[in-house]
């Protein structure tokens, strides 16, 4: 075998760059559990005597964890004075859950599949799947948390509004479906948006349905938000204005199923909001730092949960092709890319 010694180096350095983020990765859970972003940010610079003072977490650790982070860019450490500190910038993506930055929740996520791997590893030799319910809780929170900033910042300004008629239609009162409402992080923020409109949420997860009541109940929506276990072909509602699936169309094991359901659940001038991951249909063009991360996922998690109900696994990728294929076979003629954000494409689906 002939190696490249230049090539071997390059390939060799970013899979230490890997080791490197697979490791700290652990580290921004702590960081994030244990309330220590929290107390750097706006804090300025601090010793390891005075993080531990403000976190009651013991100081040597402390300093092996200020050093890891220094390391990775994540916090500045200052030599002179042997103080670190974490820049607004950090702070705004780590210790501020209501800013669309917020990734600590994407590493609960990560927790999630390296737990899982066992059952992932079973289902590569023998086949199968592993359904959505199946996985470690890290997973549901982690999901809520990552997902949650970004539909806050863009569902009801720009993606709810894109779609033709509907903003006007909830302003006025309208019902409403969320398929795949997990935690109900994006029910409830449509809720408050549209106070004269009436929301359902269906998940097929049991402890997310409840987790999902408990967050309705506290924030005073429970009068006109409902959450229901059932899946995406057999919920009740008829005569639905609006329906909306928050990155979840790739994951079931019936999408073709669950959009004739979709189909035959809206009023005749209703729509179908459909807000996937970001994909062109071709799988080079998905080879790039976002592409990594959701074909990653997509082999934990979404590829796994399609085929355990015997599904057609799209994939986190699946491309807007594979995806108006899957639409229009539910019977929708009108089918259309509404807008999109780096992260995400969201399509508009009308009889």
């Amino acid at each position: 075998m002939n190696i490249n010694e230049n090539k071997m180096q390059e390939f060799m350095g970013r899979a230490l760059g890997d080791m490197g983020a697979a490791m700290s990765a652990v580290l921004v859970l702590l960081g994030d559990r244990l309330g220590i972003y929290k107390a750097m940010a706006g804090a300025g610079p601090l010793s390891p005597a005075d993080l531990s003072k403000k976190t009651g977490c013991g100081e040597r650790y402390l300093r092996e964890w200020l050093n890891n982070q220094a390391s990775g860019g994540y916090v500045i450490y200052d030599p002179k004075t042997d103080r670190y500190e974490l820049p607004n910038e950090q702070a705004t993506a780590l210790a501020d859950d209501s800013s669309p930055f917020f990734i600590p929740g994407a590493f609960q996520i990560i927790s999630s599949v390296f737990k899982d791997e066992p059952k992932i590893r079973k289902v590569f030799a023998e086949g199968g799947g592993v359904g959505w319910g199946e996985h470690d809780h890290d997973l549901f929170e982690g999901t809520e948390r990552f997902f949650r900033p970004s539909y806050a910042a863009n569902l009801i300004n720009s993606w709810i509004p894109a779609m033709d008629g509907v903003d006007a239609k909830l302003k006025k009162g309208g019902t409403v479906a969320d398929v795949g409402c997990g935690h109900g992080a994006s029910t409830i923020l449509m809720a408050k948006a549209y106070p004269n409109s009436k929301f359902t949420g269906f998940d097929n997860h049991p402890a997310s349905i409840e987790w999902a009541r408990r967050s309705a109940q506290k924030q005073g929506l429970a009068d006109r938000v409902k959450f229901e276990v059932a899946d995406a072909v057999s919920f009740g509602s008829k005569n639905l204005d609006f329906v909306a699936c928050f990155d979840c169309l790739h994951d079931m094991g019936n999408p073709s199923g669950a959009s004739k359901h979709i189909y035959e659940s809206l009023g005749n001038d209703g729509t179908w909001m459909i807000v996937e991951p970001f994909a062109s249909d071709r799988h080079e063009e998905n080879h790039n730092i976002i592409g990594r991360v959701y074909y990653a996922a997509s082999t934990m998690l979404c590829v796994p949960a399609s085929l355990a109900t015997n599904g057609p696994a799209l994939g986190a990728q699946a491309g807007e092709g594979r995806l108006r294929d899957v639409v229009t076979k539910g019977g929708f003629a009108k089918f259309r890319r509404a807008t999109q954000t780096p992260f995400n494409l969201i399509f508009e689906a009308r009889r």
